[in-house]
């Protein structure tokens, strides 16, 4: 019957999205409320990067909103867990994103679309996405921006990103991105280390981070945060604090 066929397909939406029922044991998997921010902060980022490659369900209060965070090379994770936790709140279902560091980032980041194409598919209730990507993560997070055809908004944000090294070091293909521009209701943020304080580009003559893109906007990231020195992974919380609407302490 018409009935029976609409439960079925109901049912079948409720498995396929991230339902926290059917999580298994906190101390199996990384919800957000069972990741320690303190001196478990390198045990709960093992968690999250023990993780299946693709996009993993890790908090799911919001219906509204898809924020998806994505690890740079050789993440270890725990720079990851204060920033998810921070921005968790009602409107945002808070998804983590594992890709392979040694194939490409363009690669990852057509298999990161297909992705949020799935869960938009799924969940007809999203009316944004928020991506967040540090490090090589953020070139993942740009490329996706900048290729973003969905009349749906996008937020995206790149924080200790070497958006000059797009090319992987010459063993991608190159694909530049200042010739492109976002498609309209897609905003991009660049959030910058200070080179001589960042562990990643000290060393470097030049700042990978600095390019100018089309519709971007920069910001240099203060000198300390929390009494530290805000360095490359410190930089994700510092961020999130202030995405969070929240006022970052020095």
């Amino acid at each position: 019957s018409k009935m029976l066929g609409f439960l079925v397909v109901a049912f079948a939406f409720a498995l396929s999205a991230c339902d926290i029922s059917r999580a298994p044991s906190a101390d199996m998997y990384p919800w957000i409320d069972t990741l320690n921010t303190d001196d478990g902060a390198k045990p709960s980022g093992k968690r999250l990067m023990s993780l299946g490659t693709g996009l993993s369900c890790i908090d799911r209060t919001g219906d509204s909103t898809l924020l998806i965070g994505v690890h740079g090379y050789q993440s270890e994770g725990y720079e990851w867990v204060l920033p998810l936790q921070t921005l968790d709140d009602d409107t945002n279902q808070v998804y983590f994103f594992r890709w392979d560091w040694t194939r490409c980032p363009s690669d990852a980041s057509a298999e990161l679309d297909a992705a949020i194409e799935e869960q938009l598919n799924m969940q007809p209730g999203i009316r944004r996405v928020i991506l967040i990507g540090h490090s090589l993560g953020g070139l993942v997070v740009a490329e996706a921006a900048y290729e973003w055809k969905r009349q749906m908004p996008l937020e995206a944000h790149v924080i200790a990103s070497p958006l000059q090294g797009i090319g992987a070091g010459g063993l991608c293909p190159a694909t530049p991105l200042s010739d492109r521009t976002l498609a309209p209701g897609t905003s991009f943020a660049q959030w910058r280390t200070r080179q001589e304080l960042d562990g990643a580009f000290k060393d470097l003559k030049q700042d990978p981070q600095v390019v100018d893109l089309v519709g971007s906007k920069a910001t240099l990231l203060p000198e300390t945060y929390r009494g530290r020195r805000l360095g490359h992974n410190w930089s994700v919380s510092w961020v999130a604090e202030t995405i969070a609407g929240d006022s970052p302490p020095p």
